[in-house]
């Protein structure tokens, strides 16, 4: 009995290491672990912060329509790079249906996947989001390379990338509320 009371850390560490190796716990853990550890995003420095190249960008949405990214110009924009089988963009993607559900009307969102639009569109349904995803059909804009899933970027309404995010945030955040607060004021 002693010899078990002094090896709690060591199987506490074959326990995470067993759930992260058997496959059906992996993608639950990994979600729950990225939702643990991440943070507010933080707002670029103002002499740091990229312009926009262009707003020369045609997307699709789910119903197939062609939508031209100049349609959002002068406007605040959160632009987010994401995929389903992605554990990070999973795990933030209930902080940002929070922060739509209350900036939807004021702030445009663009969820960006390389899938298919049923698939990202079960996703949504599965989850009850209501975020809108889209896809690329031609090159975005430079800086928004999105290489690296979850990317998001947040864009005045002078086209200045105010926050450009690798990574997995909690965009339900006061900071990022106050954040879009003021940009929507500018």
């Amino acid at each position: 009995m002693k010899l078990f009371k002094n090896q709690w850390s060591n199987i506490i560490i074959i326990v995470i290491i067993l759930v992260m190796v058997i496959p059906q716990t992996r993608k639950p853990v990994q979600i729950f672990v990225n939702k643990l550890i991440s943070f507010a995003p933080s707002v670029n420095d103002e002499e740091n912060q990229e312009k926009l190249a262009s707003y020369d960008w045609i997307l699709e949405d789910k119903r197939g329509k062609r939508i031209e990214f100049s349609e959002f110009e002068n406007e605040v924009i959160v632009v987010n790079f994401w995929a389903t089988w992605c554990p990070p963009c999973i795990a933030e993607m209930p902080s940002f249906q929070e922060v739509y559900e209350d900036y939807g009307e004021k702030v445009r969102f663009v969820f960006v996947s390389g899938e298919q639009h049923q698939t990202t569109d079960n996703y949504m349904k599965r989850k009850r989001f209501t975020l809108p995803s889209y896809k690329m059909r031609t090159k975005a804009p430079e800086p928004m390379l999105g290489k690296t899933l979850p990317t998001t970027y947040v864009i005045s309404k002078s086209g200045n990338i105010v926050i450009d995010k690798v990574g997995s945030a909690d965009w339900n955040s006061d900071s990022f509320r106050s954040t879009l607060d003021k940009l929507l004021q500018e």
